[in-house]
């Protein structure tokens, strides 16, 4: 859920009392000290393509909102699941239906694309692929769907490349690695929906994978979600529920992004915890699973992900190649050293 903050924001806060955290009203943000260790030399990961990312971000966006029951969606996890099968992955699709929050059931496909099956040592990529069925926190056609470019599309556009690397890089990573395309995360209740509240409305291709593995007793050493990867000068901190569940992960993931050069968008700061697919993964599916999200330190307005945040200005106007390439090149960095 990325309208709200969660309440395990304050249980976290109150377990853990990192310096930085804080309540989702005050924004949490507070710089964090951290004392580096010697490392063994690092194994170079290939170079990660900004501009093909920023392409495919562009493809999703081509066919129009990606909303669950729409032609666009449906024409989307097709484009997906072909360029899965260009780029050498072995392919599974899960295919379900799940009711919304309004009582509509939805059509969905969770898509899972597997490097190096055989390998019994595996890393986790995630993202969601559909995109919110209205604009509920902007003034103008609230009801109307959203691009999406940010929001689901700039996740999608950095695991495409990193699929397409992995298949054509000379040098494979020694590790195992599954992409997964999460469906009906975005279709969650709204703060002002006229409906009781409900539990469990958002990231339901997530709720479902962590039931009902792609693979019986599938197993990975840890996951990395990446949703709202792609904003100019986005900012990344270090967010609750990845530092209850992964800590160690999350620390794996900023110490490589700082040591690449990416300091401006990877922050030594503390946020409050939050739904996302990764939520699911890790109490669910038993996996641990870190979540690299924008988060806007000291937001005034309240707008931790952005002013482009479930708005009809979540357009390819708000995505930066900068941004893409330190998400991409850290995330590639850190599955190649494992």
């Amino acid at each position: 859920m990325k309208n709200k903050m969660n309440w395990l924001a304050l249980l976290f806060c109150a377990t853990f009392a990192f310096s930085g955290c804080d309540s989702s009203e005050k924004g949490g943000g507070e710089q964090v000290q951290v004392v580096e260790e010697e490392e063994a030399a690092a194994v170079a990961a290939p170079d990660f393509n900004a501009d093909s990312a920023y392409q495919y971000i562009a493809r999703q966006v081509a066919f129009g909102p990606r909303v669950p029951n729409t032609p666009g969606h449906y024409a989307t996890g097709e484009w997906i699941i072909s360029k899965l099968k260009e780029y050498g992955a072995e392919v599974q699709v899960q295919s379900f239906q799940m009711k919304a929050f309004d009582g509509k059931m939805l059509n969905l496909r969770n898509i899972v694309a597997s490097y190096n099956p055989d390998a019994a040592n595996r890393v986790l990529l995630a993202a969601h692929w559909d995109t919110r069925p209205f604009a509920d926190k902007d003034a103008n056609d609230p009801k109307k769907p959203i691009a999406g470019a940010n929001d689901g599309g700039s996740g999608v556009g950095v695991l495409l490349e990193i699929a397409r690397t992995l298949h054509t890089a000379q040098q494979k990573p020694d590790v195992g690695v599954d992409l997964i395309f999460f469906d009906g995360e975005d279709y969650g209740q709204p703060d002002d929906s006229e409906l009781p509240y409900q539990d469990d409305t958002w990231c339901l291709g997530a709720q479902y994978w962590s039931k009902n593995k792609h693979t019986p007793n599938y197993k990975a050493k840890y996951g990395i979600l990446l949703d709202m990867v792609g904003a100019e000068n986005a900012k990344f901190a270090r967010e609750g529920t990845s530092m209850q569940y992964a800590k160690n992960v999350v620390d794996k993931v900023w110490k490589a992004g700082n040591k690449l050069g990416y300091s401006d968008y990877f922050k030594y700061v503390n946020a409050p915890a939050i739904t996302d697919d990764h939520s699911y993964v890790n109490a669910w599916g038993n996996i641990p699973m870190i979540d690299i999200i924008e988060y806007n330190m000291g937001a005034a307005d309240g707008d931790y992900f952005g002013p482009y945040h479930h708005r009809h200005t979540d357009n390819l106007d708000v995505i930066s190649k900068n941004t893409l390439k330190a998400v991409g090149q850290t995330v590639l960095h850190v599955v190649y050293n494992e």
